[in-house]
């Protein structure tokens, strides 16, 4: 850490106001943009699909479940914010180096390992959701010119193809600290699609037609069967818990927080204000949802067009969900750019190549900072993550499973380990065995929702047929 002493170097003021005191450019952020940031990260299009899982779990089950992920998401979420400098007050950038300061040695590989493998999981979810949402806006209008029983097909791969194009360009954007105003846009966003959902489906449980429900959910021998009942309750649940996580991004989120007031606490307030933001909209989403279409929810009310008429608020949803995609891939995706690119400035400190920035004009935009490496490798990433999404549109259920194996050292055993090093828990004190007790309980919800995963990536799979258009 760089010290610099004020009464014999005066430009150290003016130091000190362009540069935060670790020597890097001064952070800007606020709890509205970590907020924002949180928002962006949590909600997706998913929680269209909670009133899908509410019918799996039923009336009881289903909020109580989500009341208590949102607990145990948040409590964690406020010992990794607790972690963000080390012992002696040095900053932590990633989620790795966090683990790295209070666990060390294998612990930190295996943190990487399920942090990237998310966050490459993610953008390329993205990347197949926001083509299907895109495509669901021309299926909304065939609908309507020709009847909700006409076979209106549509390929996804040119909207994927724009979406990579438009991400390509979004890349550029240097760091982190630079995104806030794609993540306000994608709250925004978010909120949009979501109240058009809920407001929709109140119309649709105001007009008396709903479908039918019960306290625990769909029923066996009616609606499923034995095995299915059991393997989609485990997938609800999954679904629920990983629907909150946003660990694999909360220290980069926080590392862009101004130091006063401490980034801790303007960090737990932030997941706070995320976090019951997210549990309102999903308890509406899903309850609601599940009152309108019953046991026979769809498994996401636009896409699967739970409704179709009126065709232009589907339009506008459905658009809205694709730009909350647009700026949320940039989210997860910065942390893989930036784990790149400062890897290889560390290996090849003297490669202008990689080092070196350009300023260039560009019209609109004015002077803007352009470096090769990170334009060549960032866009063959988003080149990469496309192709990838084209050759598997059945991805998301992949998703699943990797959400399921990452969601318990992420989100759970990593937090709570370094808090009990941190706070130097004696072992088998209540607190202790309470916080082991936390983790073996969610690993128990990782294992039995990454079975479920299992289980339906081997249906996506014996359905899938390559460079089909969708139905």
């Amino acid at each position: 850490m760089k010290s610099f002493d004020t009464d014999q170097n005066p430009s150290a003021v003016e130091f000190g106001d362009v540069f935060d005191d670790d020597g890097r450019e001064k952070r800007t952020g606020t709890l509205m943009t970590a907020s924002a940031h949180i928002i962006t990260a949590v909600i997706g299009s998913g929680v269209l699909s909670l009133a899908w899982a509410i019918a799996q779990l039923g009336w009881v089950a289903g909020p109580v479940i989500l009341m208590i992920f949102a607990i145990i998401n948040y409590y964690t979420s406020t010992m990794l914010a607790d972690c963000y400098r080390s012992p002696g007050a040095t900053r932590n950038y990633t989620y790795m180096d966090v683990v790295r300061a209070y666990l060390g040695g294998r612990k930190v590989q295996l943190c990487g390992l399920a942090q990237y493998a998310s966050l490459i999981g993610v953008t390329i979810g993205f990347t197949i959701t926001a083509s299907i949402s895109l495509v669901a806006i021309g299926k909304a209008n065939c609908y309507h010119d020709k009847g909700h029983g006409a076979k209106c097909s549509s390929s996804n791969y040119p909207f994927m193809a724009a979406f990579g194009l438009v991400q390509i360009i979004l890349s550029q954007i240097p760091n982190f600290h630079k995104l806030s105003f794609l993540s306000i846009i994608a709250a925004v966003m978010s909120f949009c699609y979501a109240f058009i959902g809920i407001g929709l489906a109140i119309a649709t449980v105001t007009s008396g037609k709903v479908g039918k429900t019960e306290l625990t959910g769909t029923v066996v021998g009616v609606d499923v069967t034995a095995s299915e009942k059991v393997w989609r309750s485990f997938q609800a649940v999954g679904d629920i818990a990983f629907s909150y996580a946003y660990s694999i991004v909360l220290v980069e989120i926080q590392d862009t927080l101004r130091s006063s007031p401490p980034e801790n606490i303007v960090m737990k307030k932030a997941s706070l204000a995320g976090v019951s933001t997210t549990t309102v909209l999903y308890i509406l989403c899903g309850c609601i949802g599940y009152a309108a279409f019953g046991n026979n929810a769809p498994g996401d009310f636009l896409t699967d067009f739970g409704f179709y008429e009126p065709y232009w608020l589907i339009d506008f949803a459905n658009a809205c969900i694709a730009l909350h995609l647009i700026a949320a891939y940039q989210v997860f995706a910065q942390p893989i750019f930036q784990f790149v690119e400062m890897k290889c400035n560390k290996k090849w400190p003297e490669s202008k190549f990689i080092t070196s920035e350009h300023s260039i004009n560009i019209p609109l935009l004015g002077k803007c900072g352009i470096n090769l490496f990170r334009l060549v490798w960032r866009t063959v990433y988003v080149v990469g993550i496309t192709v990838v999404a084209m050759m598997f549109p059945f991805f998301n259920a992949i998703l699943g499973f990797i959400g399921a194996v990452s969601f318990w050292p992420l989100t759970v055993y990593f937090p709570v380990e370094m808090h009990i090093a941190q706070k130097k828990l004696t072992k088998y004190s209540p607190r202790w065995i309470g916080l082991k007790l936390l983790v073996s309980l969610c690993l128990i919800v990782s294992l039995l929702a990454a079975t479920g995963s299992i289980v339906g990536l081997i249906s996506s799979v014996k359905a899938y047929k390559p460079f089909q258009n969708l139905d």
